[in-house]
């Protein structure tokens, strides 16, 4: 693509220079010229007055929605476990397909994993799409990419999903590309517009935005979703599906590269799905001193610890436990908020909590307008206080 300026019908206006979000406009003798930081994005042909902007690119017509039907979900899984995440995805998935009025279908890759299936319609999947093969024991891209490109082609699904996870985050541009789709990625929210296309609604500019994206052009609308966002359901074990075998066709290139072995590197894991009770610091806890006490505290509780994106930017906690739009989303029975203000970007990650309780200093923090409970003091008192508390109570 390319942008034309008829530059005898331009009045010099300058609009089409404010608008370019990439600054590659300049205003020359009352001018525009468009110099090497143009991407052809069009930002500058609408806000044109008198149309002297256009481009070479042929007009984009909105597909048919009537030739897609069906919200499918990766039933992302490895060593023969469906990742938790996919459970969440499933909720989100009938809730989107009721709106629709269409079916719920997982697409399962793997080698020997036939079993899981009953799990994915425990889950909510009305439909599994099961590929087995010893080529795909082990994700690799290009394997897994033919095989989700394939079941598109074929099969014309309305709307995609896939976690923000490794894995997810590597296949899902692969299957945009190889099918020229549209992509969002690290979506926080999903909903069905009035016209019946997908809004999906991911932060932007660092988290200081939230952006809703929509894509009319391309189907299946794709999107990875990150974890903890969405609710599973209670599974029904009694619920079943259809199972949908089919023969992966794989083509040599395909399986250029070889996994010779697995090194599994075992880590602290943070398992903030399971956690009842979520103890988390920001930047007023100080330091690493001051997080030894919010430690404290999480182990009489018996909860989990977390921070804001601060306090693993300091080097306070580790990155796995940053809870927020940028981290982990979370939704425990008691999240304690200890020193941090309370950014919207975090306070967006804990609204599903059960209870709040913020302990600040500062009766103003905006971390107090979402909490059930409010201890305006110095967290350097009132958390050893409750520390201890714990504990006595505990001894009895």
């Amino acid at each position: 693509m390319a942008v034309i300026i008829d530059l005898d019908q331009c009045t010099g206006c300058g609009l089409c220079r404010k608008n370019c979000p990439y600054g590659a406009i300049e205003m020359v003798d009352r001018k525009p010229v468009v110099g090497g930081r143009c991407t052809s994005c069009g930002a500058c042909i609408e806000p044109c007055p008198v149309e002297a902007i256009t481009t070479d690119l042929p007009p984009r017509r909105p597909v048919d929605p009537a030739a897609y039907r069906g919200v499918w979900v990766l039933a992302e899984q490895r060593d023969g476990r469906v990742n938790q995440t996919v459970f969440e995805l499933l909720g989100c998935a009938r809730g989107l397909a009721e709106k629709l009025h269409q079916e719920v279908s997982a697409v399962l890759l793997g080698h020997g994993v036939e079993n899981l299936a009953a799990d994915l319609f425990a889950y909510g999947a009305d439909r599994v799409f099961l590929a087995e093969d010893e080529s795909l024991a082990h994700y690799r891209t290009l394997p897994y990419t033919r095989v989700g490109a394939d079941l598109i082609r074929e099969h014309r699904p309305n709307i995609f999903l896939l976690g923000a996870t490794h894995l997810g985050r590597d296949l899902a541009p692969r299957i945009a590309r190889r099918l020229n789709l549209g992509l969002t990625a690290d979506c926080t929210g999903l909903e069905i517009g009035q016209d019946g296309g997908l809004l999906q609604t991911r932060p932007a500019f660092g988290g200081n935005v939230m952006a809703t994206i929509v894509s009319p052009y391309a189907r299946p609308q794709m999107a990875t979703v990150r974890p903890g966002i969405m609710q599973a359901l209670t599974p029904d074990r009694n619920r079943r599906g259809e199972l949908v075998k089919i023969r992966p066709v794989l083509a040599p290139d395909d399986l250029a590269a070889r996994v010779l072995s697995v090194v599994k590197e075992q880590r602290a894991r943070v398992d903030f799905h399971q956690a009842k009770i979520i103890v988390a610091g920001g930047r007023g806890v100080g330091g690493p001193d001051g997080f030894r006490l919010l430690q404290e505290l999480a182990e009489v509780l018996g909860a989990e610890l977390g921070g804001t994106r601060v306090a693993v930017e300091e080097g306070w906690i580790p990155p796995e436990r940053q809870i927020g739009q940028t981290g982990r989303t979370v939704r425990p029975e008691l999240y304690l908020a200890c020193g941090l203000s309370g950014a919207i970007q975090h306070r967006a990650g804990i609204l599903d909590s059960r209870y709040i309780v913020s302990i600040n200093r500062d009766p103003d923090a905006p971390i107090h307008s979402v909490a059930d409970f409010r201890l305006i003091g110095d967290l350097f008192k009132i958390v050893p206080a409750l520390t201890r508390a714990v504990r006595d109570a505990a001894a009895r």
